[in-house]
């Protein structure tokens, strides 16, 4: 085995030597906190060229490791997101201090954090046991040993979410252009015209189904964990909060029995839910006022100021829910939807109903999603309080901003993003636009959707179906990260992670007809 490592890496004395005179001549890039790469040769690493992927596995990992590979054999798009990922991850960093994990290792746990669909407990097993991941981390391949790497789960929280929104959108654009290269003819060949189709679906958030009771129920419940926390780890009494636990059930028991009651039947429903809510109501005001006492308290000690916002943060909430609940259950009256908030952990969620049967109603943002001939992901977007109707220029905008004026051969939509206006405009830039009218057609649309093109762009159009089953077998069906910018980034790995997952496939059968073509010469 020794002979074996030793024949891909050539005399090692002369590396070391090779490595010794660059860190000289460059010193600031070798003293930097965190690098692209650990340039340190190592015997007992496999240097990530040469990592043997198996072709005929079913897993989703290996086609995720090949797109990786490939983007570390790639002669240009490998130093274009080193270059994207220094000045993002360490502008203003100091070249001094411990050393941070490497570039490269954040972009490939990240990728594989969404591509398995997996949660930091999962990354850590994978990324710290399993032998191919390892060697494309660039590490050794057991995690024991003097010099072996070891990714911890905070250690891996904190620096997968190192890459922001706009830092991965740069990356995915980078990966998808590069990538068509892949699904040429030819090598070496120019890329086809993209043939894109827009559609959007809703990538949820990690929340539990909103009611007026519950979420009462929440902002009280977190009332009540922040004041117990707060009161231990301060080491001080808040004043009136000796019964606590009692309160706790309390107002759990009030929420059983009013949710039971509205959400349920019997005879003199109104006067049974005017009663208990009431009785609900009456605990979350004594419980509002508690907490209004130990805010005014809190402010007397030396409370971190985001400890103290978070407790009022929650107590604002529960000021508010207590008003929504008399406002709409005793008083009658209807709550405008601006009013209302849909999660108190996840406020950004919007209440969706995009008139299917199942799922009748989902909670999260629309992800507009434009995929390519090839199935490669060229434009994502959260659409934050948008509709698909105002989509469809601003995609193909963004589109032929990267690619220039003539490089879309063909663009399709579904009928919620048709606007004759837009598809006149669209029809200056693009060829063929497919964009069906919704409702009764006159003579001259009804030949222009008969149009054969027209026609046979519109029945592959449901290809996108496909791709977006697979985003969301791949992480994106629900969002795992917390915050509005959490679900963005989310958003973001997931692309990158689906686009790498389908080059890798792609370069998986290439190699495997390759291989076959090559068994039946011999």
């Amino acid at each position: 085995m020794a002979l074996n490592v030793l024949s891909l890496f050539g005399d090692s004395s002369r590396i070391q030597a090779d490595w010794g005179r660059s860190r000289a001549k460059n010193p600031e890039r070798f003293a930097t906190m965190r690098q692209r790469f650990e340039p340190a040769p190592d015997l007992n690493r496999t240097p990530i060229e040469n990592v043997i992927i198996p072709l005929k596995s079913r897993d989703e990992l290996p086609p995720i490791l090949a797109g990786l590979q490939w983007i570390w054999m790639h002669p240009t798009l490998k130093a274009e997101i080193f270059a994207v990922l220094e000045e993002k991850i360490l502008a203003g960093k100091q070249a001094t201090g411990r050393p941070g994990m490497d570039l490269w290792q954040i972009l490939v746990l990240g990728v594989v954090r969404l591509g398995l669909n997996a949660n930091y407990d999962r990354l850590e097993h994978t990324a710290n046991f399993d032998t191919l991941l390892r060697q494309i981390l660039g590490v050794n391949e057991t995690p024991w040993g003097e010099q072996a790497v070891v990714f911890n789960h905070q250690t891996l929280r904190d620096n997968v979410a190192l890459m922001d929104e706009a830092l991965l959108a740069t990356l995915n654009a980078q990966v998808a252009a590069a990538g068509r290269e892949v699904f040429a003819k030819k090598e070496g060949e120019p890329a086809e015209p993209l043939a894109l189709k827009v559609d959007s679906y809703v990538l949820e958030t990690d929340v539990h189904f909103p009611t007026d009771l519950n979420l009462l129920f929440d902002g009280g419940r977190k009332c009540l964990d922040l004041v117990e926390k707060y009161r231990d780890q301060f080491g001080y009494e808040l004043a009136g909060w000796r019964k606590l636990e009692d309160w706790r059930r309390r107002f759990k028991g009030l929420e059983r029995v009013a949710s039971k009651t509205v959400f349920g039947g019997g005879k003199d429903k109104e006067k049974r839910i005017q009663k208990v809510v009431g009785d609900y109501l009456e605990c979350a005001r004594e419980l509002s006022a508690k907490v209004s006492e130990s805010l005014l308290a809190l402010c007397d000690q030396a409370v971190v100021l985001e400890q103290w916002t978070a407790l009022s943060y929650f107590h604002e909430m529960l000021d508010k829910h207590i008003d929504l609940v008399d406002r709409r259950l005793l008083q009658k009256q209807t709550i405008e939807a601006s009013e209302k908030v849909y999660s108190l952990f996840e406020p950004h969620t919007e209440w969706i109903t995009k008139g299917k049967l199942h799922p009748g109603v989902e909670l999260g943002h629309r992800l507009l999603v434009t995929t390519d001939q090839n199935q490669l992901i060229q434009d994502y977007a959260v659409m934050d309080q948008e509709v698909d109707v105002d989509q469809s220029v601003p995609v193909v905008d963004r589109v032929l901003g990267r690619y220039g004026e003539g490089a879309i051969a063909s663009v399709s939509f579904d009928k919620g993003f048709t606007r004759k206006s837009d598809r006149e405009l669209l029809e200056l830039y693009v060829p063929v636009v497919v964009m069906p009218k919704r409702g009764k057609k006159n003579a001259e649309e009804t030949e222009r959707e008969s149009d054969k093109k027209f026609v046979q762009l519109r029945q592959a159009h449901s290809a996108i179906e496909s791709a977006i089953a697979s985003l969301e077998h791949h992480g994106l069906n629900r969002c795992l990260d917390v915050g509005l910018d959490g679900y963005r980034r989310y958003v973001g790995y997931g692309v990158l992670s689906y686009n790498l997952h389908v080059i890798g496939r792609e370069l998986l059968l290439q190699k495997r007809a390759r291989a076959e073509a090559l068994a039946h010469a011999a």
